[in-house]
């Protein structure tokens, strides 16, 4: 849990709320720069409810020929698509919202078609094409989570694309141990890298003796997440990078704004 003695965040207690299985990256990173690191995972990555019987079958689909585009909005949801595919090559194109998205993709040897400047799916939607003049039953196979935004869908619609969606995994919530939602709640600042992130944080605080006391300052990964944290009444430092190592520059920064403030 401790960081080191020296380091931008020594003396800080940071608040890490990604899935036990996805929290290393980070924790090491903020520990690294001397934060202690409070891990409190408020989500839990499991597969679908038909353990992923439907990813399968739109994969064999899609291998067939089905599909001209596969749409990726989260690493989980890139390695379930790798998983359904079985070692064989979409003959079509992939998008996805971002780099770490698109990692589990390439490391097995598909090609990634698009991956937006902006990693949200209103970026990947600005920069998404439209169906081919004429072209009938032009068709998008896009793999997340059971519950998201429907931004993407609908304006895939909306721009003339017919889109199945396919819940690639489901995410919920685990069990917390009480000591950790303790420390939780006196901690300096919070992270967040998802709009759910911030409502399942909540959920766990509602109620509690430290439901008054949660950090009030938080980091987020994007402009989604730091909307959601916003509405929940917290001040918000975003990451310039929709990325790890973006949110720890966001961290630092925050860091540093609040020794001035302390000054």
């Amino acid at each position: 849990m401790t960081g080191s003695d020296s380091g931008p965040l020594a003396g800080r207690t940071v608040v890490v709320t990604r899935a036990t299985d996805q929290a290393g990256s980070l924790s090491c990173a903020l520990r690294d720069r001397g934060a202690t690191v409070v891990e409190l995972p408020v989500i839990a990555i499991v597969d679908s409810a038909d353990e992923g019987a439907a990813l399968i079958a739109a994969a064999e689909r899609a291998v067939d020929g089905g599909y001209d585009w596969i749409v990726v909005t989260s690493p989980n949801g890139a390695s379930r698509v790798v998983d359904a595919l079985k070692g064989r090559l979409f003959p079509g194109r992939i998008a996805v919202v971002g780099p770490k998205t698109a990692e589990p993709l390439l490391n097995t040897g598909h090609v990634v078609d698009l991956v937006p400047a902006k990693a949200v799916a209103e970026g990947l939607l600005a920069e998404f094409p439209a169906p081919m003049d004429g072209a009938a039953g032009s068709r998008v196979l896009l793999a997340r989570a059971e519950t998201a935004r429907d931004v993407l869908p609908d304006g895939l619609r909306a721009a003339g694309w017919a889109v199945d969606v396919v819940v690639a995994y489901r995410n919920v919530v685990p069990e917390v141990d009480p000591e950790v939602l303790v420390a939780a709640a006196t901690a300096d600042l919070v992270t967040f890298t998802s709009e759910s992130t911030v409502h399942r944080y909540h959920g766990l605080f509602a109620g509690s003796a430290g439901s008054s006391v949660v950090p009030v300052d938080a980091a987020c990964i994007g402009p989604i997440s730091a909307a959601a944290a916003r509405s929940a009444g917290h001040r918000v430092v975003e990451a310039g990078s929709h990325s790890v190592a973006g949110l720890v520059d966001a961290v630092e920064a925050w860091a540093v704004s609040v020794g001035d403030l302390a000054d």
